[in-house]
């Protein structure tokens, strides 16, 4: 089965600590718990405050839907605002290996 992953490095918007990025998402964690194929996400920092999102899909439609979702359906959620949107980079990546 593959494995997909949701790869989002951002800044947070001014003022604002990874932090918030990450309590901004609690609604964004409950959109994507609902999503058909989702399977696990992380979300960390890097020294420089720069902050990955992971989400893991089982398949690369499921993983298309699920972040267009991000900015449709949840259009007005307030992780909009925590984010320096001109930082973002968004991909769709596969896993080659998993190692447990």
């Amino acid at each position: 089965m593959a494995e997909i992953l949701e790869v989002t490095t951002l800044r947070p918007a001014p003022g604002l600590a990874p932090e918030d990025f990450v309590a901004a998402n609690a609604d964004i964690n409950a959109y994507l718990k609902r999503q058909p194929g989702f399977q696990w996400r992380r979300i960390v920092v890097r020294d420089d405050g720069t902050v990955l999102d992971i989400v893991a899909y089982d398949s690369i439609e499921h993983a298309r839907a699920g972040a267009a979702g991000i900015t449709g359906e949840m259009a007005d959620s307030p992780v909009h605002d925590a984010i320096d949107h001109g930082t973002v980079d968004w991909q769709l990546t596969t896993v080659l290996q998993h190692v447990e």
